[in-house]
């Protein structure tokens, strides 16, 4: 069983930066994608950016140029360094992963692991 665990969250004023990291666990093969989905209070949860097994990596329009995914094979941890936050930043932020290669696809439904989620709170 693939299990996930995220760290790194907090509040932090807007254009801090915060990083944030995914231990994973249980996997069978060494291809499988990872990334990050957020989910802001009442709203549905958008896939924010996502690594292949080859290292290929997709970031929602939003986050581009902010955010850096990216993942350690040899550790089996994915991190997610993001920088110049926004308020609209704030969200729960869940780890995601799956067997296989998603093709760049952010969307939550690209994803059957999830860890339980971290919080990231950007004040103004």
């Amino acid at each position: 069983q693939v299990h996930l665990s995220e760290s790194g969250g907090g509040s932090v004023q807007a254009g801090g930066s915060l990083r944030l990291s995914c231990v994973a666990s249980g996997y069978t093969s060494d291809s499988y994608v990872m990334g990050w989905v957020r989910q802001a209070p009442g709203k549905e949860r958008v896939g924010v950016a996502g690594v292949e097994s080859d290292g290929t990596t997709t970031y929602a329009d939003s986050v581009k140029g902010r955010f850096v995914i990216s993942r350690d094979h040899a550790k089996n941890t994915l991190s997610l360094q993001m920088n110049d936050l926004k308020p609209e930043d704030t969200a729960m932020y869940y780890c995601a992963a799956d067997y296989g290669s998603n093709g760049g696809n952010l969307g939550p439904d690209w994803y059957n692991y999830w860890g339980q989620g971290t919080q990231v709170t950007v004040s103004s």
